[in-house]
């Protein structure tokens, strides 16, 4: 039975984001998104520690210390900020040293899929209780552990922002005849900028 509901659970997830996707022309993305979810190294694990309100992972991680399939999925999936986490060189050092680790800068097509990946899960999660700024809350929650390029990151707010504000048709939009056509700088300084214009047009509660 757990199988069964994690499978519709996967399959759901995936039709979310495929429509997104579609919405802003990433054809190729929203159908190659997360197939390594049926994996045998993610899909037994996810049928194991079905929970149905939040992801499978985080049961296996309390009951393990860790996730296996979390480990391999990450591993395999680009839309995901940990995919791109690797060691800072350290300029002038001729490739022998480095400065930690950190995020590398995402493609804006992952960045856009990131997005749309956390607007689907809300939704699939969620459910009747989902809203526009259900997607912003969770980031919020764990916002000071992501290690993300601080360009990725002012980008990633700036499409849950507008998604809390001004709806998903806007974002869609922003995303597929603004962003994806290079029409907007992918540079912190000028995502701020715009981020916190938005931000004036939030309650102040939600702030």
């Amino acid at each position: 039975m757990k199988a069964w509901k994690h499978l519709c659970t996967i399959m759901h997830h995936k039709k979310l984001v495929r429509a997104g996707c579609f919405k802003v022309g990433l054809y190729k993305q929203g159908l190659l998104h997360d197939l390594s979810k049926y994996s045998p190294t993610e899909f037994l694990v996810g049928c194991k520690y079905y929970q149905g309100n939040m992801s499978p992972n985080n049961a296996e991680r309390e009951d393990k210390g860790y996730s296996s399939a979390w480990l391999h999925h990450k591993g395999r999936n680009k839309h995901h900020m940990e995919y791109w986490i690797d060691y800072a060189p350290e300029k002038g050092a001729g490739g022998a040293g480095h400065k930690g680790i950190c995020g590398m800068k995402m493609p804006i097509r992952y960045v856009a899929e990131m997005y749309i990946d956390r607007v689907a899960a809300s939704k699939n999660y969620q459910k009747e209780q989902y809203r526009d700024d259900s997607a912003l809350k969770y980031y919020m929650k764990g916002r000071a552990y992501h290690i993300l390029h601080e360009d990725t990151r002012a980008l990633l707010e700036l499409l849950l922002i507008m998604l809390a504000v001004r709806g998903e048709d806007e974002v869609n939009a922003f995303l597929k005849y603004e962003l994806l056509k290079g029409k907007v700088p992918y540079e912190k300084e000028y995502l701020e900028q715009k981020k916190e214009e938005l931000e004036k047009e939030m309650p102040s509660a939600e702030k």
